[in-house]
């Protein structure tokens, strides 16, 4: 069944069937003893070379998972540090504060209330996906049974929430801490965890004053989808910020490493447009910067970002990708149209409590409401990721490249192709036989024409 559940970037299934417990006690087998065996690979014989962190959600089936995924540890000889329930960041933190071989938070992030899954991150909260560990453990866990490991592993409760608050807090501004600056903030914590991050996080900061949305994560049930790319799953975010006239609203996805933001109009900020803007902050506190982006970005990012006087870096979709070139660029930020957010200052990892403290920050310097803050990068017209069935998918791809010959090509990830009246992306699906189109231009015309024109080699349309 394991081959069912180990996907590019972690673990995930429905729950009991194809995930369950004893995949999980096999899992955590196959983790522990690839850390530690990194671990010792670096020369490391401290006592957390030996110890891994483990978090959960707040769905039904986690607390089971996630003890036996920790059974399957202690068999491995890991020393398990539980954390207990918190947002996925909390173990970014957990796995740099207590010097660990790296942790695991038992999720499933934005999939439905049935699903489940592990994220795995490596010492220094290195992600951990197929091709930098997850099929090595895949390999493990996939032999591993009772009585075969050294055994002799401990286990221990530890609550970080001091820490993480602290380090989450030091982003504010001081008038925002003080209370002498405040803003009003409608947030929807999509009954995930943010319920739980946020009043332990934000809860008392005097200059904000955040009214709740979807809070209670005690059921492990969703009241709409925890997935705020989803419009329609923001529509309380958005009636809210309309209603009481908020500065903005924040809606977080279920293990609150996501977020996306509601303009004081009540409008979604795309979040490609959200990365132009808050890059202004980062290059101008570390001029010459780079800047990491989501290659399916809107143009303004680049351009912007080169403009104030840093370097645009297109990075590859996909957290683990983002990540590795936060860590090879020394990029202090970066963005990707999925709403995950990266910071250099939380160990190059993505957070959704982090990416709304960097809002409010932005906001309460620029002195002038979201919505003008974000016009400046409204300068083309987007598609936005249109699905293509297609079982032909690098067929398609070459068609394009010979109906096009003019156009300037790159292979980064999927094609990237640039028309000079417009340009786009296409990227294949790794798991289904799906090509997903992003094409951008400088009027509407051109990007409904040129959609038009592509539909036939991409294939038939799906429409969700």
């Amino acid at each position: 069944m394991l081959q069912k559940i180990f996907k590019a970037y972690d673990v995930r299934g429905i729950y009991p069937e194809p995930l369950n417990e004893q995949d999980a006690w096999q899992i955590g087998f196959g983790t522990a003893k690839f850390l530690m065996d990194a671990a010792k690979a670096e020369g490391r014989s401290d006592a957390g070379a030996r110890t891994v962190v483990v978090g959960r959600d707040m769905r039904k089936s986690s607390p089971s998972l996630a003890r036996a995924l920790k059974d399957g540890m202690m068999e491995a000889g890991a020393h398990v540090v539980d954390v207990g329930m918190v947002d996925t960041p909390f173990t970014y933190y957990a796995v740099n504060a207590l010097n660990a071989a790296g942790a695991v938070q038992t999720t499933a992030s934005h999939n439905p209330a049935q699903y489940n899954g592990f994220k795995v991150s490596a010492a220094g909260a290195k992600p951990v996906g197929q091709d930098t560990g997850l099929s090595a453990i895949k390999a493990i866990a996939e032999g591993a049974r009772t009585g075969m490991g050294p055994g002799g592993g401990s286990e221990e409760t530890r609550d970080l929430w001091e820490g993480y608050r602290a380090h989450i807090l030091q982003f504010l501004p001081k008038e925002i801490l003080d209370g002498t600056r405040t803003l009003q903030v409608v947030i929807d914590a999509s009954n995930g965890m943010a319920g739980t991050m946020v009043p332990k996080v934000f809860g008392d900061v005097k200059g904000l004053k955040i009214t709740a949305i979807n809070f209670d994560n005690s059921t492990g049930e969703f009241v709409h989808e925890p997935n705020p790319l989803v419009e329609a799953n923001l529509a309380s975010t958005r009636e809210g910020v309309r209603t009481l006239k908020a500065d903005f609203g924040v809606c977080f996805d279920g293990d609150a490493d996501r977020c996306m933001v509601v303009d004081e109009r009540g409008e979604p900020v795309g979040c490609d447009l959200l990365t132009g803007w808050l890059s202004q902050g980062w290059i101008k506190a570390n001029p010459g910067c780079s800047i990491v982006y989501d290659l399916r970005s809107t143009r303004s990012v680049e351009e912007s970002v080169r403009a104030a006087g840093g370097v645009p870096v297109e990075g590859r979709v996909g957290h683990v990708f983002m990540k590795q070139k936060l860590r090879e660029t020394g990029a202090p930020f970066g963005g990707e149209l999925s709403g995950h957010f990266y910071f250099r200052d939380m160990w190059c990892t993505d957070s959704g409590a982090r990416a709304f403290a960097n809002v409010v920050s932005a906001l309460v310097a620029a002195g002038k409401p979201v919505s003008e803050c974000i016009t400046p990068f409204r300068k083309f017209f987007q598609s936005g990721e249109i699905n293509f069935e297609n079982e032909d998918k690098q067929g398609a791809l070459d068609t394009l490249r010979k109906k096009y010959p003019q156009a300037k090509f790159h292979t980064l990830d999927g094609l990237s192709m640039d028309c000079g009246s417009w340009w786009a992306n296409i990227r294949m699906s790794n798991t289904e036989p799906l090509l997903r189109l992003n094409l951008e231009a400088r009027d509407a015309a051109t990007v409904a024409a040129m959609v038009q024109e592509l539909e036939p080699i991409l294939g038939h349309r799906v429409e969700h």
